[in-house]
This record gives structure tokens, sequence and C-alpha cells, in this order.
């Protein structure tokens, strides 16, 4: 109760409680079922646990493409996999009959030649919810601890509604860099950029919105953004609006709802002394970051205003100099 009591206020939403097994560590074996493009990807190893990645060169790898072949039938023809003939095809059914894309298993005890999960976790196509029966949905995902604030709520509903795709989540409430960044790839590069320079400690949060999404949605995003950075006791604080070349995401639409949002509250960001950062391109580029350099002027909030002539990640090291109280420029769009 303890435990639970402890773990509870860390943010942390079920408990599986099991009886005690006792079994000495060399028992703790790996298995894992992986799909991929040439079939069913299998490992196994007798040395799991957690010290399975110390014994990488042990782990036994072979692919089963059952299009024309039972399963069984190649268990029972493998040399490692033959022993578990009695109930690997049933996990491999329930991996196929549920929409699994990866389930590893680990630790795994094979007792009196059958197995015990001791610990196992798996993936699952969620468009396959429709035809699993209820067997799992959307409501079983494992959803991250701690940091769940409700402006990160907001944005999974907001995204749940939404052809586009809309993430936000909370690294650091105390950071001076927020980020509202375009595009799954371009974040991830801006996002490990600011860390290889320094500055991972001084990202408030990470996330991207992309595949289009309307004014009123990124009216939104942006909004829930800046009640995180509101609540920020960092100093000279930097929002960065950045993404590659578009292909067919209007930035001229995106960029009006954000700075209906920042309009909304000028008069805060200028009293926190925020300065905001833009690098894009796409579709009405010209007349999108135009847009934004005529309102961040206008209002105080200028950092830059860049277009793809500017290197992506030249404009993150200039936003997080600010927040260290240091001046660079860059060829303004």
């Amino acid at each position: 109760a303890e435990f639970i009591k402890d773990k509870s206020e860390k943010g942390y939403p079920g408990y599986i409680v099991e009886e005690y097994l006792k079994y000495s560590s060399d028992q703790e074996k790996y298995l894992s079922i992986e799909r991929t493009r040439e079939g069913l990807l299998i490992r196994y190893t007798d040395h799991g646990g957690v010290d399975v990645e110390d014994s990488s060169n042990e782990v036994y790898s072979v692919v089963f493409n059952n299009t024309d072949t039972k399963v069984i039938d190649l268990i029972q023809n493998d040399d490692k996999l033959s022993s578990f003939e009695n109930w690997l095809p049933n996990i491999i059914k329930t991996f196929e009959n549920n929409y699994f894309s990866f389930l590893e298993i680990n630790p795994l005890l094979i007792i009196d030649n059958n197995p015990v999960l001791l610990d196992a976790a798996c993936e699952v196509d969620d468009a396959g919810e429709f035809f699993v029966n209820g067997r799992w949905s959307k409501n079983d995902f494992a959803r991250p601890i701690g940091n769940v604030t409700e402006e990160i709520e907001k944005v999974r509903v907001l995204a749940s509604g939404s052809q586009a795709s809309l993430k936000l989540d909370l690294l650091n409430p105390d950071g001076s860099l927020f980020l509202l960044l375009s595009g799954g790839g371009a974040s991830i590069v801006l996002a490990d950029e600011l860390y290889n320079l320094g500055y991972g400690k001084e990202i408030a949060n990470y996330g991207e919105y992309s595949g289009n999404p309307n004014d009123e949605e990124t009216y939104t995003y942006t909004k829930n953004v800046l009640s995180l950075l509101f609540k920020s006791n960092a100093k000279n604080k930097a929002i960065v609006i950045a993404g590659g070349v578009a292909n067919f995401t209007d930035i001229r639409k995106t960029f009006k709802g954000i700075v209906r949002a920042l309009d909304e509250y000028s008069v805060k960001l200028r009293d926190h002394g925020v300065k905001v950062f833009v690098r894009r391109g796409g579709p009405y580029q010209k007349e999108g970051l135009s847009l934004m350099r005529e309102f961040l002027e206008s209002h105080g909030l200028y950092g830059g205003v860049w277009g793809p002539d500017v290197v992506l990640t030249n404009v993150v090291d200039v936003a997080a100099k600010h927040s260290r109280n240091k001046k660079e420029n860059l060829r303004r769009f």
C-alpha cells in the first residue's frame, strides 16, 4: 500500500499485482516478435533479464513468412525453437489476431515446458482497433508518466478530432526555450541541435504540428504552449517557431492562427521579456513570413524571421543565445 501510494503521487496510473515466483536469474530468457516487410522477425536468447543487452551477440534471430506455410511447421523444423512448438504458435496467433506490431517478453521463464511471462510489452497498429472486438482500445495505450498537464491533455483532445498531427510534451516546466515546431523530422532535428549545443536543460517542451492544420487548430495549440510558458520561472524566454520546407501545409494559414494567439497574449509576452524566432518554408511562405514579421515588430516581440535560405539549425542557436542573454544576428527574411 505504501509503495502504491508513493508511485501514485508520482503519476503512475495503474498496477499489476502478481504472485511472487522464486527463480534464479540464470533462468531468465528473452523472446520478441516484430512485424517486418519480410515476415515475423523472432528473436530469442537464453540470457534475458535486465542484462540482455550484454548478451546481444548471443541472440538467435529468424524470420517466419507464414503466407504459404503454417507457423507450427516452421517452428518444428527450427533447431532453436522446436522445443517451444506447444506454446509459441499460440503466442504468434495472438500477435496476428490482435494486430500487434511488436511484442517483447523479458524476462521469460520456461517451467515444465510452459512459458511464464514475468514481464511483457507490446505495440499495436491502432488502425486495427475496429477488428479486435474490444480486446484492446485506445484507452489501453500507455501514457507518459509525470508532467501530464492540463495543456497537454487539451492538445491530446484537439489532436483526436483532427486530421493533422498535433503533439505536445512538457520536458522542463521552468525551461526558457518553448518550441512550436512543424513536421516530425524537422522537430527532431531542431530538438537534437539544441541538445547538442548544450541547451538541453533549457528546452521546456517538445512536440510538433504538421499535416496542414487549420488556423483554429494552430491557434489552440499555440495558446496551450503559451500557457506553459507563462508558468515557467525562467528568464529571457524565447519561442522558436520553426520547420523545414513544407510540401502542402499552407504557411500563411498556420501562421495566421499562431499570430492570433500571440496577439491575444502580446502584453503578457512583453512583460515576460519573450522574443520569437521564426524559420519556415513552403506554400505561401512569403505572405506567411511577412505576416509574422510585421506582427512581431509592431508588438515588440521580434527576435528574427527567416525563410529557407537560412539553415534550419542556425535559428535555434540564435534563440538559445537569447535565453542566455547573448546576441547574434542572422540575415533577416
